[in-house]
């Protein structure tokens, strides 16, 4: 299955900068406010039936839960880096859910007894393609926090896109109940990252996404059919999720 993950498109986020309307406590007190409903989001899901992995999986789905795994990763990576780089906490915060997204993935990964593509270390990817697109959006990014969180809101579109996908294209109930979780925590760290460029008299322009479907992410009238499905990781119970233990 050939998933939206072509990031050959990224020279699309080529964007002028505008200068800055509000202070720097005004950013921050956006960013803070912003991440606190991101976090609060990922975590209202109720709790959700155990994960049934009698059930096997065909070709395509196998290689969307491995092309994930590194993709969540990939995400987190940059995020890290941007935080070392501008020192802004919303890279912090977003990361740590990252690392939840992808543990998810592992959680599934190791229940279906498949071969775990990761590699440890920042910018390790099996998947060239993330190696290459790490160099590139990092590099991109490194100049100002403005284009570094433009940088991160073309990767939750991305990866808001490839989870469509991969809902779509899925009848597995546990794929769908985890992928609609990761799905719904991303639509919060696109809004998370517009909302601080918003703070800093910044806009963003979607290129994977409509512009409908971002505007509705914006306005938090996004819904997706798999949130219901959705459930909290609790260790040792067992629990299909789309948060999943830590590494």
């Amino acid at each position: 299955m050939k998933t939206k993950i072509v990031f050959g498109l990224v020279a699309v986020m080529a964007m002028l900068f505008n200068a800055c309307s509000e202070s720097a406590s005004d950013v921050v007190d956006e960013e803070i406010l912003m991440s606190e409903e991101m976090k609060s989001s990922e975590m209202a899901a109720l709790l959700g039936d155990s994960c049934n992995f009698s059930v096997g999986l065909n070709d395509d789905e196998i290689e969307g839960l491995l092309l994930m795994r590194e993709e969540e990763k990939f995400a987190h990576d940059v995020y890290v880096t941007f935080y070392a780089t501008h020192g802004l906490p919303v890279f912090n915060n977003i990361s740590k859910s990252e690392t939840a997204h992808t543990s998810a993935i592992l959680y599934l990964i190791n229940g279906f007894g498949l071969e775990d593509p990761y590699i440890e270390g920042v910018g390790n990817y099996t998947n060239e393609t993330f190696t290459s697109l790490f160099a590139q959006l990092t590099g991109q990014g490194n100049g100002s926090v403005e284009e570094a969180l433009k940088v991160g809101a073309f990767i939750e579109e991305y990866d808001i896109a490839d989870l469509e996908e991969l809902i779509e294209s899925t009848e597995n109930e546990t794929l769908k109940r985890v992928y609609g979780n990761l799905l719904r925590g991303s639509t919060f760290h696109l809004r998370a990252f517009s909302a601080v460029l918003n703070g800093m008299g910044e806009s963003y322009t979607p290129t994977v996404i409509s512009q409908e479907e971002y505007g509705e992410i914006l306005s938090g009238n996004s819904d997706d059919d798999n949130s219901d499905n959705s459930s909290i990781f609790v260790p040792g119970t067992g629990v299909c999720d789309g948060t999943g233990p830590d590494f």
